[in-house]
């Protein structure tokens, strides 16, 4: 079986400013979740039969009290922010499994299920729906993979490795070098995409890096420059690389099993004609029926 795990926060905000503006019945902004919802059924119209979305419940995390930084939910603009909630609801009427994050993060919840999928040995293939690049450290040759949906491209560990330089294992020591504008924390300062590929490319890992850059056996533009500003930002290093770690101790789940789509619930109807848009709950029920469940 394949299973799709979907990064439900990045397919919100993708679609809030995709999507005309659209009002539920209760006059609140809905269009992003008729979208989101919408995308979901075309993936299970598209074959998908195990499926589970993974949001931010609430838009901080344990990496909040570690970088003051780092992304929150201060500046969302409040029409979107609103519909976060909304969304995991519509999903679970539709009777796709949701998990909504609090402690964690919504890619934590995506590493972790990726792990605990991958020692089943019935799961042939695990789909990371979403182009975020946090997720392409959970990358495992080709079955576990990044499916960005958008671009209708899949990247396994090789596709992984040609974008960014590095393996799939050191994409957290890339970030923490080059910086993440989105979860926001900086990187070190001078390192850029291109000298931390070639760098990380031939060590592997921050801590094989020499400090010294006359040590360094690969030849890179101010070398010297980059050495003293690894060594000078080295604590901020280590903790952006913490930052950008997914944890895959997140989330329990049951097994793949669980993640089985069984048709909409009898809530999605209400659910569809509440949003606005009542031909969802006709495509998911003539969908369940094509199926037979």
């Amino acid at each position: 079986m394949n299973i799709h795990l979907v990064d439900g926060t990045y397919e919100l905000f993708r679609h809030f400013y995709a999507v005309p503006r659209r009002q539920d019945a209760d006059g609140n902004e809905a269009g992003a979740v008729r979208g989101v919802v919408s995308s979901v059924l075309a993936l299970l119209r598209d074959g998908a039969t195990h499926v589970a979305v993974a949001t931010d419940h609430v838009v901080s995390s344990f990496r909040n009290d570690l970088w003051h930084g780092y992304k929150h939910g201060e500046g969302i603009d409040p029409d979107l922010l609103a519909q976060f909630h909304p969304v995991e609801e519509a999903l679970r009427a539709l009777g796709i499994v949701v998990w909504g994050m609090v402690e964690f993060e919504a890619d934590d919840a995506m590493a972790a299920a990726a792990a605990k999928l991958t020692a089943d040995p019935d799961v042939e293939r695990v789909y990371l729906c979403t182009p975020d690049k946090d997720l392409a450290q959970c990358v495992v040759g080709d079955r576990v993979v990044q499916f960005d949906r958008r671009a209708n491209e899949i990247r396994d560990a090789a596709a992984i490795e040609a974008r960014f330089g590095v393996p799939p294992c050191a994409i957290p020591d890339y970030l923490a070098l080059v910086g993440d504008s989105a979860d926001g924390f900086p990187g070190v300062r001078g390192w850029g995409a291109k000298s931390t590929a070639t760098v990380l490319g031939h060590y592997g890992f921050l801590e094989q890096i020499p400090h010294d850059a006359q040590q360094w056996e690969v030849a890179v533009r101010g070398a010297a420059r980059l050495a003293d500003a690894l060594r000078d930002g080295w604590e901020e290093a280590v903790l952006f690389r913490e930052l950008a770690t997914l944890r895959t101790d997140a989330l329990a789940i049951a097994g793949a099993e669980a993640l089985r789509w069984r048709g909409p619930t009898a809530a999605f109807t209400e659910t569809a004609q509440r949003l606005g848009a009542p031909r969802l709950a006709q495509r998911a029920f003539q969908l369940a029926a094509d199926r037979q469940l």
